[in-house]
């Protein structure tokens, strides 16, 4: 037997499913270097006697950006653990390309800068999206300028200096969606970024549909567990390059542990992504036939993400809650809720946040994997408690114009 075939890693022979690529992207070589498990390399730095061969190929990583070839040199420039998550995730997005950060934030910033860099520092962008992102563009931080516009205004608001078209969709928190084909088409030559966090790429693949970019924040489905934190863009290769070059120069880098764990939450993605998103459409369905709501939100690409408005006190829903946890972020394998007008989005002008439906009784939960029997009963007691002051007549006549909404709805609308 030919020893070295033997231990060669199989050769594809057709395209993988999600799932397959899911548990195996990023992981291709391990039984040709006798393991099993990825590796984590920790090295900041990396021995070389050739100094002058070190010399030129930072050179060439400072004029293209373009991954190094052969060992690593410094860890700002690249890590070996970290890059195993990046070939993984581009896979999944199907992209070319992928470049991970120490935060989501810090992706976007790189995104802003690179466009920047080329003297394009307008921004298009569509209401709702993540607080800090709303306020990284509308702050002027890094001296960006940005128009809002609904999805329909992109193609007016588009100027000659405009770098980048940004939307996310599903959005955070209300769970509005946009036609990422169509907006791409309205984009005409320039890049549209989806922020794919809450869809991953198990329930939609931006690229697919025109984006030119895709940003995560890897601290919530991708690493799924709350126990790690990153961002990370998926594109094209020229793209990718000049991201690389911004986080040489400011040092956003992901942390190999961190890169470790977000390639192992990769693994069970598909897996969780489905279970909770299954919990949420019930849970939705339930909320939206309740009279203590008064609105729901579900998108129709589905997730694992429910918004809901409640008649009553959204803080009495906050602080009554027991098997649901009461904090920021989302995607983990437990269930989240949180305020967003308090938290997630307080940093955004009161009367933006109100415009783009992030409403005062507005609540975001974060569907994880328990029971969902078990989900409603703390639900339902922590509404419960919410309810308490609103008079009973409301409650009846929401509850019969609620009854009415679902009997006229499609089954995919139900809680929209």
């Amino acid at each position: 037997m030919d020893t070295e075939t033997s231990m060669a890693p199989p050769t594809a022979t057709r395209s993988r499913a999600l799932a397959t690529e899911a548990v195996h992207a990023g992981r291709d070589d391990l039984a040709a270097l006798g393991l099993h498990a990825p590796p984590i390399d920790l090295s900041t730095t990396y021995p070389s006697y050739d100094a002058r061969g070190e010399a030129e190929r930072i050179d060439a990583f400072a004029a293209t950006g373009a991954k190094l070839e052969g060992p690593p040199v410094y860890a700002r420039l690249d890590n070996p653990t970290a890059a195993r998550f990046e070939t993984a995730l581009a896979r999944l997005e199907g992209a070319e390309s992928a470049v991970a950060f120490a935060s989501g934030m810090a992706a976007l910033t790189a995104v802003l800068l690179v466009r920047a860099s080329a003297g394009l520092r307008h921004v298009v962008a569509v209401r709702p999206l993540y607080g800090c992102s709303d306020h990284l563009l509308g702050a002027g931080l890094l001296g960006t300028e940005v128009t809002w516009t609904d999805p329909a205004g992109i193609a007016d608001a588009i100027r000659p200096d405009t770098g980048l078209v940004m939307v996310e969709t599903p959005a955070n928190p209300t769970l509005a969606e946009v036609d990422i084909r169509a907006i791409a088409h309205s984009c005409g030559s320039v890049p549209l970024l989806v922020d794919n966090t809450f869809a991953t790429p198990v329930l939609q693949r931006p690229l697919e549909d025109g984006a030119r970019i895709v940003l995560h924040s890897a601290t919530k489905y991708l690493g799924g567990h709350g126990d790690v934190m990153g961002g990370v863009v998926a594109c094209d290769e020229e793209f990718a390059a000049g991201l690389r070059q911004i986080r040489f120069a400011t040092g956003g880098v992901l942390h190999p542990m961190a890169g470790y764990l977000l390639l192992r939450g990769l693994a069970t993605l598909p897996v969780r992504v489905r279970a909770a998103s299954a919990s949420a459409a019930e849970l939705a369905r339930r909320l939206t036939a309740d009279p203590r709501t008064a609105r729901v939100h579900y998108p129709k690409v589905g997730g694992a993400m429910v918004s809901f408005e409640v008649h009553g006190d959204p803080h009495r829903v906050i602080s009554a809650v027991r098997l649901i946890t009461p904090a920021v972020s989302l995607g983990s394998v437990d269930t989240l809720i949180q305020h967003p007008a308090s938290i997630s989005h307080r940093i955004v002008d009161e009367g933006d946040r109100q415009a783009a439906g992030v409403g005062n009784r507005l609540l975001r939960m974060s569907v994880g994997l328990e029971d969902v029997e078990d989900l409603w009963a703390d639900l339902c007691q922590a509404l419960d408690a919410s309810a308490d002051g609103v008079p009973q007549e409301a409650r009846d006549r929401e509850a019969q114009d609620r009854e009415d909404a679902r009997r006229n709805a499609l089954p995919e609308q139900v809680a929209g």
